[in-house]
């Protein structure tokens, strides 16, 4: 649930910002294709960039080679009363009931225009097929062009079918299907609907564009401002006179944008980098060195005392050493451990905050634990009880290099996931140690 909205305000300013760009920019231009292009790309890359994830890579001095903690998975009793709703939940609920409010008018709608269009007549205009019948207004739906009557010798029906088959040969009711998908993701936000008067803009006046190659703009004005009417039309539907009818007489009489002015177009470039750098990419400490594959590489290499100094204090902190320390009672103990005094805190369970806190931590060359801090952290006070947990751990057992006890530095993963059930369920992993290959993340679990 709580992925769920945090995808959709994501996608809601990947969404505000690409509009913006465009309206400022682009709108204006006479490439009418460049125009439909950059539209549904900004769509597309509004519901696709929130949903990719790379993790990159911080260089910075918080980025050490560690060791990583085996995992095991806790649950937690929540004792709250069955008629309690978090504002995360009733928020949650309202956005469903919404989406399914307007696919339910979509999924109507495209049934009434087909039961509409099975009634009609059909006929031959050129290479398109002619739908007929009374309660039609002109406009194209798919392959069809809608008319309420049919005379192809009439120059004004010659006109609105020179108009509407623009409409269909390039397929302009797939984009508005599109549109219709997006809304009833985003029915909440007032830009998808602005999205998609630019987008049908665009449409008309590609359209439009087609006509006036055949008959001069003052003539084909002139029919525009005949055939008005306020009557809308299906949610596929390009209807030839919906609106905008003086934005695009205007674009008729507009001069031809000058070829360099294609550049402007780059301008998406940078906004969709930010947009992707800003949700797709995670910046988070250099990755750990994979148990196995590391040691071979050392093996390999005949270099036993691989290490790395990363302080210049008086203790130098190893990251890689001959003997890893180990908590008190060992794996299980340590799995014992967390697992009595990890909790889910309140603030991230009533908002519904789950994810994933990475601690990184120092064993002193005595066992006991300091710079406990936060490489990855997801707030809602998980953050602090990750801290605190690691930082009342009993002393461990320190690594050991060259037959010294030395100080060594630790990464535990910590997973807050929100579960509902009315027990308390404790389940422990098959413990490995931690520099083999399968090494999974520590989970806590919120049971409600």
């Amino acid at each position: 649930m709580n992925e769920i909205l945090v995808y959709l305000f994501e996608a809601s300013v990947c969404l505000t910002v690409s509009l913006l760009v465009y309206r400022g920019l682009f709108s204006g231009l006479t490439f009418f294709s460049w125009n439909r292009a950059a539209l549904l790309s900004i769509l597309g890359l509004s519901l696709v960039i929130p949903l990719i994830s790379f993790e990159g890579v911080n260089f910075g001095p918080q980025a050490v080679r560690d060791f990583t903690l085996p995992a095991f998975q806790v649950g937690e009793q929540v004792e709250v009363e069955a008629s309690t709703w978090t504002w995360m939940e009733l928020l949650f609920t309202v956005y469903l009931a919404g989406a399914v409010f307007v696919a339910a008018r979509l999924i109507l709608g495209f049934m009434i225009s087909q039961r509409m269009i099975g009634q009609a007549k059909l006929a031959r205009f050129e290479n398109y097929w002619v739908a007929i019948h009374p309660e039609f207004i002109p406009a194209s739906f798919f392959d069809y062009i809608l008319m309420p009557d049919f005379d192809p010798q009439d120059p004004k029906q010659k006109q609105i079918l020179a108009h509407e088959s623009v409409h269909v040969r390039l397929k302009h009711s797939w984009d508005l299907l599109l549109v219709n998908f997006a809304k009833v993701l985003f029915w909440f936000n007032p830009l998808i609907y602005s999205y998609e008067k630019s987008l049908r803009e665009v449409h008309e006046y590609q359209a439009d564009q087609g006509v006036t190659s055949q008959v001069s703009p003052k003539e084909y004005a002139t029919l525009l401002l005949q055939l008005i009417t306020p009557k809308s039309g299906w949610q596929f539907m390009n209807n030839f006179n919906q609106f905008q009818t003086k934005k695009r007489i205007m674009m008729l009489t507009r001069s031809t944008s000058s070829p360099v002015e294609k550049v402007r177009f780059l301008a998406l470039l940078p906004a969709i980098g930010i947009l992707f750098a800003v949700f797709s990419c995670e910046i988070t400490p250099e990755q750990e060195i994979e148990g196995p594959t590391q040691l071979e590489k050392t093996q390999s290499l005949g270099l036993s005392n691989l290490s790395a100094r990363i302080s210049e204090e008086a203790d130098e902190v190893f990251d890689i050493t001959e003997v890893q320390p180990e908590p008190p009672g060992g794996l299980s103990g340590w799995n014992s451990y967390l697992a009595k005094n990890l909790q889910y805190p309140r603030q991230a369970r009533d908002l519904g905050i789950e994810g994933t806190v990475i601690v990184v931590f120092v064993i002193n060359n005595d066992g006991s634990i300091r710079d406990a801090e936060i490489l990855r952290g997801i707030g809602g006070g998980a953050d602090e009880e990750a801290i605190r947990v690691v930082m009342n751990s009993p002393n461990w057992k320190p690594a050991y290099q060259r037959g010294k006890a030395v100080s060594s530095r630790m990464r535990l993963p910590i997973r807050f996931k929100m579960a509902n059930s009315d027990q308390v369920i404790v389940e422990e992993r098959k413990i490995l140690p931690a520099m083999q290959s399968e090494q999974p993340n520590v989970t806590v679990v919120a049971y409600q």
